[in-house]
């Protein structure tokens, strides 16, 4: 939670900052490219980052697996179709490097108590966009969503399994998205930054050959939680 206030304030920061000192909140503001949302579609591309986290639920009461989270980072490009005046269909695909290390409670040799789970996703996300009325130079929106992610690290057709220091994940994951952002019109571009929740659907985990595994016996799913902050350029 510490970690998505720090982005939400950081979210508002860059959107205060963004006009570089024009007039954006007073009652006659500069208005730029006012005839920007009357396009019937328009692209785009992000950049921004990412902290990718797994949810675990257990079939028994024993240690948790516990997750360390780094940030990650996001590229990809926009498709935007106007529905209607404040609704939009949005297609994203990028392609998202994040990293989890896993570490085991119950073990005490380090080989044994630590899996590093490295991903490389293609993400798929397609979305609607709910926009409210523009306000000068500043239109705040919602996001949701679902989305499809191929996880071009996975080893899912390995034979290993956790006895030879292989955790292994599905290669392709469903998910639902929520998130909001604000659009910016700056005086050649409309600039966008954006925070998103990603919520796995289903489990992730492809479980061990020995269904006692102490890696893998006592989890019922593994998902994907994450959190993504993107800054948009139109």
């Amino acid at each position: 939670m510490k970690q998505l206030f720090s982005l939400i304030s950081l979210l508002f920061v860059l959107s205060g900052s963004a006009q570089h000192g024009r007039k954006i909140f007073g009652k006659d503001p500069l208005v730029n490219l006012e005839n920007f949302d009357k396009q019937r579609v328009h692209w785009g591309y992000f950049l921004g980052f990412s902290s990718y986290d797994y949810k675990f639920s257990y079939k028994e009461n024993k240690p948790d697996i516990n997750v360390d989270r780094t940030i990650g980072f996001n590229v990809g490009l926009v498709g935007d179709l106007k529905l209607m005046d404040y609704i939009n269909l949005r297609f994203e695909p990028g392609l998202f490097y994040t990293q989890r290390n896993l570490t085991y409670p119950e073990f005490t040799r380090e080989l044994d108590a630590k899996r590093e789970v490295n991903a490389t996703y293609i993400h798929f996300p397609l979305l609607l966009k709910f926009s409210s009325m523009r306000t000068g130079n500043i239109r705040p929106y919602l996001l949701a969503g679902l989305s499809r992610t191929l996880n071009l690290s996975s080893n899912s057709k390995s034979q290993d399994d956790n006895l030879q220091q292989k955790f292994r994940v599905k290669q392709w994951t469903s998910n639902y998205e929520l998130g909001f952002g604000i659009d910016l019109y700056l005086e050649y571009f409309k600039f966008s930054p954006s925070i998103r929740g990603v919520f796995g659907i289903g489990d992730e985990l492809i479980r061990d050959v020995d269904p006692n595994s102490p890696w893998t016996g006592n989890v019922k799913s593994m998902s994907t939680r994450a959190v993504m902050v993107n800054f948009t350029f139109h």
